[in-house]
């Protein structure tokens, strides 16, 4: 961080339509959720490099009218004539940006870590939405120029699509993220009002008792009860990355063979991994799912995402196999991955008694790239990689452990990130779940399965129910 750094709060008045209260939605709820049980803020930041010879005044008209256009950044949290949590979204207000000068003796590339530096902070700093508005925005200026914007959102308000479309509207990401105007796209107090009516009780209800079939005799964890005193230097729960290029060619190979996409191949992959691994298999997993293929959900300013739950078995057959079975079960998920959070907990509550003991499912995927998903997909429908051109990239394969956490609700929970050419793990494991080995094995084996399916069409997943490889 720079030393010697000074700050300016310039207000910001806003005014726009959609004003009102409504019931929070299911996504809200969703989110809620996760907040309570990781203890995490679940904010959406990031730093951004700013073209040349931008005034303040400009970013500050900026915030203005993307705070107008969206009534989703004009929410925050109330109570409702019951005393339950509502939302609000007000018609005006005023909001201010943050200008931050950074001394002029300091090196560019100091200035551009500092901006990411303060992303990272934001990111880590909690909303209070009773009173905060649900976007924050910073500018860094260097020598009288703004050279960065820091730019942070409340997840209460936005999913990763949601964010892409307001980055697209600041003309910070591609315009390719942004699809033909739907004049079916829902707002956010609409959204909580609907899922108050009995059509889309149905469609929750539906949902759950998807969610029944595959919680009726899952064990009590997937990946068996903690080691007592288990741990990594220390500490149960880290994080890491892991990045293999390898795989990313090796995933578009069996995609183009198996004529489906790379998130269903990528899924059946980590699932071998983790077979291999463990022994787990049948693996039950959360997956989480956009739910943006909805009438009027692909251009919602609002949170849509959710917890899908699926099973795929992945023992005594082919990798090739496992991807069709992953396709068949990652469209039952997306189908029944929207639902009232709360009447799920409920149901969870009643099964748990019903099957004798707790049980709750802790391992959880997440495919969420946007920018580069669309480049994968091309990538499958050009010329057939190679196994000379998959092995040449194995040695920009790595795997590193950034550091712990204080706390976890899954067993491991596993990011596919919007990274360029590369598959791009994100992961947190509970090392009182898995040792150390384990876990670079799984990793390690996500491009090993990978290579070995482009390979071979009949590469076996050589996943035995039970065995830890």
């Amino acid at each position: 961080m720079l030393a010697q750094t000074a700050q300016a709060r310039v207000p910001v008045p806003f005014a726009g339509p959609g004003a009102g209260v409504a019931p929070l939605t299911w996504g809200q709820k969703a989110i809620l959720q996760d907040m309570r049980e990781t203890g995490w803020t679940h904010n959406v930041s990031g730093a951004h490099p700013m073209p040349a010879g931008v005034t303040v005044a400009q970013v500050a008209a900026e915030l203005a009218d993307l705070m107008g256009r969206h009534p989703a950044l004009r929410m925050r949290l109330g109570h409702d004539e019951r005393g339950e949590a509502c939302q609000v979204v007000s018609a005006a207000g005023e909001t201010v940006l943050d200008v931050v000068d950074v001394p002029d003796e300091a090196d560019p590339a100091d200035v551009a870590a500092f901006a990411y530096q303060l992303g990272h902070e934001r990111l880590l700093t909690p909303y209070d939405l009773h009173r905060d508005w649900a976007v924050r925005m910073a500018v860094v200026r260097h020598r009288g120029a703004l050279v960065h914007r820091v730019l942070t959102f409340d997840h209460l308000v936005v999913d990763g699509t949601a964010t892409s479309l307001l980055l697209a509207d600041l003309g910070l990401a591609a315009p390719a993220v942004r699809r033909t105007d739907d004049p079916r796209t829902v707002q956010l107090l609409d959204l909580g009002r609907r899922e108050a009516t009995p059509p889309l009780r149905r469609v929750s209800d539906r949902a759950v008792r998807h969610w029944q079939t595959h919680l009726r005799s899952v064990p009590p964890l997937t990946f068996g009860e903690p080691t007592v005193g288990g741990g990594r230097r220390g500490h149960r729960y880290w994080h890491g990355r892991f990045s293999s290029s390898a795989a990313y060619l090796a995933v578009r190979a069996v995609a183009r063979r198996t004529r489906t996409d790379t998130s269903r191949v990528l899924l059946a992959v980590i699932a071998v991994a983790i077979g291999r691994a463990t022994g787990v298999s049948p693996l039950t997993a959360k997956l989480i799912v956009g739910n943006r293929f909805r009438p009027g959900f692909a251009e919602a300013i609002a949170p849509l995402s959710q917890n899908g739950v699926l099973t795929v078995d992945t023992a005594d057959t082919t990798v090739d196999e496992v991807v069709s079975r992953a396709r068949r079960a990652s469209v039952a998920a997306g189908m029944y991955a929207y639902y009232d959070p709360a009447r799920l907990e409920e149901c969870a509550a009643r099964w748990d008694a019903e099957r004798g003991y707790p049980a709750r499912v802790s391992c959880r995927i997440n495919d969420r790239r946007v920018t580069t998903r669309a480049a994968a997909e091309e990538g499958v429908r050009d010329d057939e990689v190679t196994p000379a051109a998959i092995r040449r990239r194995t040695a920009e394969t790595f795997l590193v452990w950034d550091g712990p956490l204080d706390h976890l609700p899954e067993q491991a929970f596993i990011t596919v990130e919007d990274q360029p050419e590369t598959v791009f793990l994100q992961v947190i494991f509970d090392f009182a779940s898995f040792t150390e080995e384990q876990a670079e094995r799984l990793l390690r084996g996500v491009e090993e399965v990978a290579v070995e399916a482009a390979l071979d069409a009949a590469a076996p997943t050589r996943v035995t129910p039970g065995s830890t490889g």
